[in-house]
C-alpha cells in the first residue's frame, strides 16, 4: 500500500465559472486558473501521483501548455488513471477536504463523489469529500479563495 497527499489553491474571481469534482457549483464567482481550476481534483491527483512516485500535476499537465487551456480536470484525472495503470497500480482510496467559506457544498457532494469514482473506476464508497470553512479566518475565510486537500492510496497490481 503507497500513500500520497495532495492540496490545491486557486483564487475566487469574477466572470468564471465555478467547479469542483467536476460538478458546476451555482455561485457568483469561479475559480481561477490555467484549466477549469478544479481544487478538488487538483490535489486527488497530486496525492494519487505523489503516492505513485509519479511527481505532481505541474510536471504532467504544466500552465504553459496551451493544449491543458480551459481544459476539464475530470479529463486529466482520467489521464492520471491511465498512468497509474501503466505503472501497476490502482487507487485503494481517497480522503479529502474541501475549504470554503461560501458556498455551502453540501447539496453538490454526492455528484463529486460519482464523477470522481467514475473516472478512477472505483466505488463510490471509496471517495470521501468533506466540505469546511475556516470561520472566517484566512483567504478562504475572506472569500478570496478556495483550497483543498487529498490523502490518497495506492496498492500495487501483481506485474
Amino acid at each position: 500500500m503507497r500513500f500520497g497527499i495532495g492540496y490545491d489553491v486557486h483564487r475566487l474571481v469574477s466572470g468564471r465559472a465555478l467547479i469542483l469534482g467536476g460538478v458546476k457549483v451555482p455561485f457568483d464567482l469561479g475559480l481561477d486558473g490555467h484549466s477549469d481550476a478544479d481544487v478538488l481534483v487538483h490535489a486527488i491527483m497530486d496525492g494519487l501521483l505523489g503516492a505513485a512516485g509519479l511527481g505532481d500535476i505541474g510536471k504532467h499537465f504544466p500552465d504553459t501548455d496551451q493544449q491543458y487551456k480551459g481544459i476539464s480536470s475530470l479529463k486529466l484525472l482520467e489521464h492520471v488513471r491511465v498512468l497509474l495503470k501503466q505503472n501497476n497500480f490502482k487507487v485503494n482510496n481517497i480522503d479529502t477536504v474541501i475549504v470554503a467559506q461560501r458556498p455551502k457544498l453540501a447539496p453538490f457532494i454526492k455528484e463529486m463523489r460519482d464523477n470522481i469514482s467514475k473516472i478512477l473506476n472505483i466505488p463510490c464508497e471509496r471517495v470521501n469529500i468533506k466540505a469546511t470553512t475556516t470561520e472566517g479566518l484566512g483567504f478562504t475565510g475572506t472569500g478570496d479563495g478556495i483550497a483543498a486537500y487529498a490523502v490518497t492510496s495506492l496498492a500495487e497490481l501483481d506485474s
